[in-house]
């Protein structure tokens, strides 16, 4: 804290100077003004220089104005004197002010935690002077934002595929143009080789491949008709195969069995048509199912689907169930129903179910 009076200096300080500039802190000297000789007063130019006594008790010398210099020109206005001791208290009080400053600068600094430098005191100055150039906000929006990666999506695997149901109308007509599905899938068995192409109607809008790996898979489970290595399957997409398995429209499968007498537009069903190369599989049949086997048995549904009409294609007919409760035979017309002649059976979709 800071007392009225400058230290070890008894009496009033000077006029002009703070009464704490005699013992400022921040390792700055005291100035004691009681034993330093002040500096004589300044009188106008050119006039003789008067010796200033030296005050005492701090009190200042009386004032003795200098004789009147004669301007060159008339009417001029003599110039005032400088008083005594004046210009000193001036320069005191430039010194205290600045000290102030660099004091309220440390102590700011030291407020938030860091030591001012040096040249504190003088950025100080600068930056009252120069325009805000505060480009936090610019700097922030060029700055990139980042964006989290999207999760990776796995795709569903062909046994979940296969549960699955497909969109499609069942009165939908294609093109009739079809597309073979590219690639060979080796026969994996033993027994007689039976090669066969899969075609897939173009603009139906379901997968190719994954009928075609239905097939293959189907034909060569050990269940299927290659189950007792009497036979096995491959498929080819050049070449000459033994018939083609066709995945159609219902108007287009429709068209292909009436070519062998075959009605399949009543209950919109696939057919052997035996008089051409196709084995036809409706569309709306792989992409819904049936009543008979439910939405939630579309897999064993298409494996009974490719089952029963190759079935055909090998020189099978049509089987009843006769026993009620057991499992229909595959060659079966399950699609239609599963109580014939009032024996109820339980849906099947394999030639071989037991093995």
């Amino acid at each position: 804290m800071y007392s009225g009076r400058a230290s070890g200096a008894p009496g009033t300080p000077a006029h002009g100077v703070p009464a704490y500039g005699a013992a400022v802190r921040g390792g700055h000297p005291q100035h004691d003004e009681t034993s330093a000789p002040r500096p004589a007063s300044y009188g106008p130019r050119g006039a003789t220089a008067r010796t200033a006594a030296p005050e005492q008790d701090g009190a200042e010398a009386p004032f003795v104005p200098a004789p009147r210099r004669e301007s060159a020109d008339e009417g001029a206005e003599p110039e005032a004197p400088a008083s005594r001791g004046g210009l000193g208290r001036t320069f005191t009080g430039i010194a205290a002010a600045a000290i102030a400053t660099v004091l309220a600068v440390v102590v700011a600094g030291q407020v938030t935690g860091g030591e001012a430098s040096p040249s504190a005191a003088h950025a100080a100055g600068e930056q009252a002077e120069r325009p805000s150039e505060d480009t936090s906000a610019s700097r922030s929006d060029e700055r990139p934002v980042p964006v989290k990666p999207a999760p990776a999506v796995t795709p569903p695997t062909y046994e979940q595929l296969m549960t699955r149901q497909f969109p499609i109308d069942p009165k939908l007509k294609g093109s009739g143009e079809f597309e073979a599905v590219p690639g060979l899938a080796k026969a994996p068995g033993k027994g007689r080789l039976i090669r066969y192409r899969v075609d897939v109607e173009k603009g139906i809008g379901l997968d190719p491949k994954l009928f075609a790996d239905a097939v293959q898979k189907t034909l060569n489970d050990k269940r299927s008709w290659a189950g007792r290595g009497e036979m096995t399957f491959e498929r080819i997409s050049s070449g000459e195969p033994e018939f083609v398995i066709t995945l159609a429209s219902p108007g287009t499968t429709g068209a292909w069995c009436a070519k062998s007498g075959l009605d399949t537009t009543v209950d919109n069903v696939s057919c052997d048509s035996a008089s051409t190369q196709r084995v036809m599989i409706n569309a709306f049949r792989w992409a819904k199912g049936s009543e008979t086997f439910g939405p939630k048995a579309m897999h064993a549904y298409r494996q009974m689907l490719i089952n029963h009409e190759v079935g055909h294609r090998l020189g099978h007919g049509h089987v009843s169930c006769r026993t009620p409760g057991a499992l229909a035979p595959v060659m079966q017309q399950q699609t239609k129903s599963l109580d014939i002649d009032g024996i109820k059976c339980r849906p099947n979709p394999w030639v071989y179910p037991a093995s």
